[in-house]
């Protein structure tokens, strides 16, 4: 799905320029979305194992906070400062997820639905106000703080999800599999069905979550799993190696930087 297909029909005379707090989406917007939900992942648990679980999440609860502030204090979409919050979502997001699970014994059939209705009432309280869910409206500060509340909620989702799937029977390479599979539909829904523009974004984009952390779990747990047994830092190193590759590239070429916004 590129950005074409997410904008909305704009009458003549009612398409102003602002200044946009999110990235184009293109193919190297999704491409970079799947790397930091693998390396999220995958950092979640190292950093956990390395520090304890409990200075894990607290580191990662700061620099979510510092990551973000940075993102609202910026006046425009600036590569390196969104994709750092992005990645500082999809750790601290995982961490949440598995704190319900290891932490507290809520099982994943229940954490699930859970952060499915949590994810459900933000946008709800998103279109309540804003009358749009769509990427090409973030431009006011209350817009914004939807936008990222509802980010949070799908990693969060994403990560239980695909613990779920995994747990029950498909693994790891298994559910990687279902939910690239998955990631196919909102986008065939939306080209050839009767799925709208913003509804088949927001699913893939839940998708990827799983999609991306199933991938990097595969490759990092051991052979008794059924993963490749690189390791936690070896996969979080190089995915992150990846992100840097592609968010420097953008950051040159500013070739994600959107340009007509409605309002």
């Amino acid at each position: 799905m590129s950005t074409d297909h997410l904008t909305h029909k704009r009458p003549a005379g009612h398409v102003r320029h602002a200044a946009s707090k999110v990235p184009e989406v293109s193919v190297y917007f999704w491409v970079i979305k799947v790397l930091t939900t693998g390396m999220g992942e995958t950092a979640s648990d190292f950093l956990a194992h390395l520090l304890g679980p409990i200075p894990a999440v607290a580191l990662g609860g700061i620099a979510l906070v510092a990551a973000l502030a940075v993102q609202f204090a910026v006046r425009r979409y600036v590569a390196w400062v969104y994709w750092t919050a992005i990645v500082m979502v999809s750790v601290f997001g995982t961490m949440a997820a598995d704190v319900l699970h290891v932490g507290l014994g809520v099982p994943y059939t229940l954490s699930t639905p859970f952060f499915m209705a949590a994810l459900a009432a933000v946008f709800a309280l998103w279109y309540r106000s804003e009358r749009t869910l769509s990427i090409h409206s973030i431009h006011t500060r209350r817009r914004e703080t939807f936008y990222w509340a509802a980010v949070l909620a799908t990693f969060a989702l994403g990560t239980a999800a695909g613990d779920l799937t995994a747990t029950i029977g498909l693994g790891y390479l298994g559910s990687a599999i279902l939910y690239a599979a998955a990631i196919a539909v909102p986008a065939v829904a939306h080209r050839w069905g009767s799925l709208n523009a913003v509804a088949a974004f927001w699913a893939a984009y839940v998708i990827t979550r799983p999609l991306g952390a199933s991938v990097a779990d595969w490759m990092a747990v051991g052979h008794g799993r059924g993963g490749l047994d690189l390791g936690l830092g070896p996969v979080t190193l190089s995915w992150t190696v990846a992100i840097l590759g592609f968010v420097g590239y953008l950051a040159v070429s500013r070739e994600d930087v959107q340009r007509d916004i409605t309002p």
